[in-house]
């Protein structure tokens, strides 16, 4: 049985691996950046997971996920989404708080749990952020979205997803009455800083580069 400090190594591995900017292999910076832990505390937390043949790994070297730790480290990643998603629909969270109750609750060892929490949800597909929930064989269906600086001018799409959770993202995107399933006209796309013009029910806004990469639409 693993601890919650190793689930936590391992879901960190798998969003840097999969999830964060289509990387393929993590370093031993890069991961503790991500947990916010000195290089040499996860180094001696990498060279555990080796040892459990959770980890590819060597010193100086990339990082990346056996197939066992890739199992290990959906398992987590789904039951943290569902339990997102039934904060959310069924007990009244919002979008910016869901994030770190789950982290507390996604540690539970309960399989059956799990399965009826996500029978009781109706097999949601996505987290309240929009992030794809594993099935239970941790398959992966592709959403098929894309980031809002990537779209194209004058069409409308619906909001899908967040890159960034965090809290304060997530306020300061909800103050201008984006959340998931809004509707997003794209007016204007500025060459000068990546900026664009949106329009949201009805009402028109500019937006950053650095907040369009973080909106995920269809």
């Amino acid at each position: 049985m693993l601890s919650i400090t190793e689930e936590n190594y391992l879901k960190a591995l798998l969003h840097i691996t999969t999830e964060k900017d289509g990387q393929q292999e993590a370093g031993t910076n890069l991961i503790a950046a991500q947990l916010q832990v000195r290089p040499a505390t996860a180094t001696d937390m990498l060279k555990k997971l080796k040892e459990k043949e959770l980890v590819e790994y060597e010193r100086y070297g990339k990082v990346t996920l056996t197939e066992k730790g890739r199992k290990l480290a959906t398992e987590v990643v789904r039951k943290h989404r569902l339990w997102e998603t039934f904060l959310y629909d069924k007990l009244g969270f919002s979008w910016d708080e869901v994030h770190e109750v789950a982290e507390q609750l996604e540690h539970v060892k309960s399989d059956k749990l799990i399965e009826r929490l996500d029978k009781f949800l109706g097999y949601p597909s996505f987290d309240p952020h929009g992030d794809i929930i594993p099935k239970v064989n941790g398959q992966i269906v592709p959403s098929g979205r894309k980031s809002l600086s990537q779209a194209a001018v004058a069409n409308t799409y619906k909001v899908k997803g967040v890159q960034d959770n965090s809290p304060t993202f997530l306020q300061y995107v909800a103050k201008l009455g984006i959340g998931i399933n809004t509707s997003i006209k794209l007016l204007e796309r500025f060459d000068f800083d990546g900026s664009v013009a949106i329009e949201v029910e009805g009402v028109r806004t500019s937006l950053s580069q650095k907040v369009a990469d973080n909106i995920y639409i269809i």
